[in-house]
């Protein structure tokens, strides 16, 4: 499983070739890395209905042409912290606005049914990975325990692929890798096929809040968001000088 360097919110193609450049030109020889390209979509917004996001999330018939690049790692973000058991339509539709070269759908949900993950996969016709993203209401209801996470993990056996580490939830919040070390020790002992991935607060000028987990963990995931705006706020555009910086110094930290 290739990890990846990543950026959430994309608006356009011409932002990913741009940020492709960039990584080619840094990528060390040698190293395996990929570039993931992360899209927005939340509930709402694959049903039109209101909301703030409005303005940051990339329209989702616009999603193909974002994923347009077969090189890179086309992520769909779905989030959706409300969902019932019988979300798998939705996902279904939602992973279908990514077009033929997504590569993945990222699950910013709190436990999701893994039955309803596997008919929504099955149902699009597609050979993606899935993303669960493990964050601070996920961790409050294994009582923030290792073992427990292991063993509420263990439950997706097929139905993921990969799961983030991110108590910030893409709003900016510092990394705390001392905290999140215990729990990426005990997914690699106990499910060591199962790719790891941290975020919060990452951006050029706290690459260094990642460095004790990438020194144990070389295979190591990452994805930015919050901390890619000058202004630090989610709802503004990223700025991508900021974006070209972190990618730098990301392949400086990680093989």
């Amino acid at each position: 499983m290739r990890p990846y360097i990543g950026i959430t919110d994309f608006e356009n193609f011409e932002q990913v070739q741009g940020m492709l450049r960039v990584f080619k030109v840094h990528l060390r020889a040698g190293s395996n890395r990929q570039l993931h390209i992360g899209v927005m979509m939340s509930h709402k917004t694959l049903h039109g209905l209101p909301t703030k996001w409005l303005s940051v999330f990339a329209p989702k018939e616009t999603i193909a042409k974002i994923f347009a690049s077969p090189e890179t790692y086309n992520c769909l973000h779905y989030a959706d912290y409300d969902a019932n058991a019988g979300f798998s339509d939705d996902l279904s539709r939602a992973i279908s606005f990514g077009g033929e070269n997504i590569r993945a759908v990222q699950l910013d949900m709190i436990w999701p049914n893994s039955n309803q993950i596997a008919q929504a996969v099955l149902a699009s016709g597609l050979r993606i990975e899935v993303i669960l993203q493990i964050n601070k209401n996920a961790l409050d209801q294994v009582q923030n325990d290792p073992e427990a996470l292991v063993r509420k993990l263990k439950t997706y056996d097929g139905a993921i692929q990969r799961v983030l580490l991110d108590k910030s939830m893409g709003r900016g919040l510092g990394m705390d890798a001392a905290g999140l070390l215990p729990f990426a020790r005990a997914i690699r002992k106990s499910l060591p096929l199962l790719g790891i991935v941290a975020a919060g607060g990452l951006g050029p000028e706290t690459m260094h809040l990642v460095e004790p987990l990438a020194a144990e963990f070389d295979d190591l995931s990452i994805d930015a968001q919050g901390r890619l705006r000058s202004s630090g706020s989610a709802l503004d555009p990223i700025d991508w000088k900021i974006a070209e910086t972190y990618i730098v110094k990301a392949l400086q930290l990680l093989f």
